[in-house]
């Protein structure tokens, strides 16, 4: 029995190739893990690359139409016109009257005067268009029923006028278009005339041509 029993633990099989393979399995899981960490790296080197360069490339632009707009500052540009972020923004008192789309004479020899930069920086960004947004503050339309049923429509006409008064001024009417945005997105709080004044504007910024 004895004897029996030392043969069957002398024929049990060695530990040491399974564990070779268990080695080797765990080996393979780290090379994979580690060439998808480097690959992992090289995508996001790359995306990061692209988010630079296109920052860049915006920054370039906001850059040149600042120039374009300092250059005919002559026409009276500074104090009714301002440039943030790549935005030219007109306060809404020196294109329209209270609840009215219908420029101004002020406003209009303002947007003729306008165009002359934005057509040369658009000459120049062929892949670029120019889109006019229009805001309002948060009181209602005074006689809806005479004029615009609220807000948000009356800006969009206020921008759309803006908008046909560039193109009458020589801007490519392919590559401008209008939009309303009506009391979101202030600038101010509505909480004083000031404020008001402030939101009641229109932007006017290059965006990239679909």
């Amino acid at each position: 029995m004895l004897e029996a029993a030392h043969d069957e633990s002398a024929e049990s099989p060695p530990i040491w190739p399974a564990f070779g393979d268990l080695m080797a399995c765990l080996f393979g899981i780290f090379v994979l893990l580690f060439v998808w960490a480097i690959a992992f790296h090289v995508d996001l080197s790359r995306d990061l690359a692209v988010e630079r360069d296109a920052r860049v490339a915006e920054a370039a632009k906001r850059e040149k139409l600042e120039e374009l707009l300092k250059r005919t500052s002559g026409n009276g540009f500074e104090g009714r016109v301002t440039m943030i972020d790549g935005r030219i923004g007109i306060g809404g008192a020196v294109l329209f009257r209270s609840s009215s789309a219908d420029l101004q004479p002020e406003g209009a020899t303002l947007l003729g005067e306008l165009a002359k930069p934005l057509a040369s920086y658009l000459a120049a960004h062929e892949t670029d268009a120019i889109m006019v947004s229009g805001f309002t503050d948060n009181l209602a339309v005074a006689n809806p029923a005479k004029g615009f049923k609220d807000n948000w429509e009356l800006s969009a006409a206020r921008a759309l006028t803006v908008v046909r008064a560039l193109v009458a001024a020589g801007l490519p009417a392919d590559r401008v278009f209008a939009a309303g945005f009506g009391e979101t997105h202030p600038v101010a709080p509505n909480a004083s005339d000031d404020g008001r004044a402030k939101n009641r504007r229109v932007e006017i910024a290059p965006v990239p041509r679909r």
